[in-house]
């Protein structure tokens, strides 16, 4: 049976990315940061609809340094796969960003992921199998103004990606990313309905993705269908940008 870490399980695309992985027959660890309540009402949902798998809820700040070490201690069980869907997003112009915000989201975004796989990536070389997944933005592959510090941590995460992939591929582990373009969950309450609507006028689709859209892409990058896709930043944008 799949055994698969979830980063970030309490937030909308993570959420929906632990159920669709959970309705394709895996356990779950479930991590969250600050909102206990959600990811244990998720990790509930999930054991009464799927009784034969295992959901365990873990805790981490994985914008500490301590982070990473704090969640691997809670992970009795050999994880098979990672969903790394931490995230957040700091609105400000680039020479307003604070030192305390640059380090968190550095910690968060690129320090903590790299120093998680490191561990975890060991038992999946031995088997010579596994999967890992980012969940980047769009912002990493084309910048956003007043969103420096979130571009550049999400551009980071997909260079991470395509080197990774290269060297685990001789172990048969698979390492990717998806790119969400606007999604609507709640870190778009950042933004006015006037910018929200602004934000649609300009996709395409004239609407944000649904987070199960993104989970829907998730699942298959994670599933044994997937197993010849590594090294790709997967965009899903409504054809915003192409």
């Amino acid at each position: 049976m799949k055994n698969i870490l979830v980063t970030g399980a309490s937030g909308a695309i993570g959420g929906a990315a632990a159920r669709a992985l959970a309705q394709s027959g895996a356990s779950l660890y479930l991590h969250y940061h600050s909102s206990k309540e959600a990811a244990e009402q998720l990790a509930c949902e999930l054991r009464e609809n799927y009784a034969n798998q295992n959901f365990i809820c873990v805790h981490a700040d994985l914008s500490d340094v301590g982070g990473p070490d704090q969640l691997i201690e809670q992970l009795h069980n050999q994880v098979t796969g990672v969903v790394y869907a931490c995230g957040n997003s700091e609105i400000s112009l680039f020479q307003d960003t604070n030192a305390e915000t640059i380090k968190k989201t550095i910690q968060l975004q690129l320090t903590s992921p790299f120093r998680l796989l490191q561990q975890l990536i060991q038992p999946m070389i031995h088997e010579k199998k596994g999967k890992i997944l980012l969940v980047s933005s769009i912002w990493g592959l084309e910048g956003a103004a007043t969103e420096v510090l979130y571009s550049m941590v999400k551009g980071g995460q997909n260079a991470f990606v395509k080197a990774l992939a290269k060297e685990a591929a001789p172990s048969g582990i698979t390492v990717n990313a998806v790119a969400p373009g606007a999604v609507d969950t709640p870190m778009m309450d950042l933004f006015s309905a006037e910018d929200i609507q602004l934000v649609k006028n300009e996709i395409p689709m004239g609407r944000m993705a649904a987070p199960e859209e993104v989970a829907s892409l998730i699942n298959f990058l994670m599933s044994s269908s997937a197993d010849y896709i590594s090294g790709q930043v997967i965009s899903i944008n409504g054809a915003w940008h192409c």
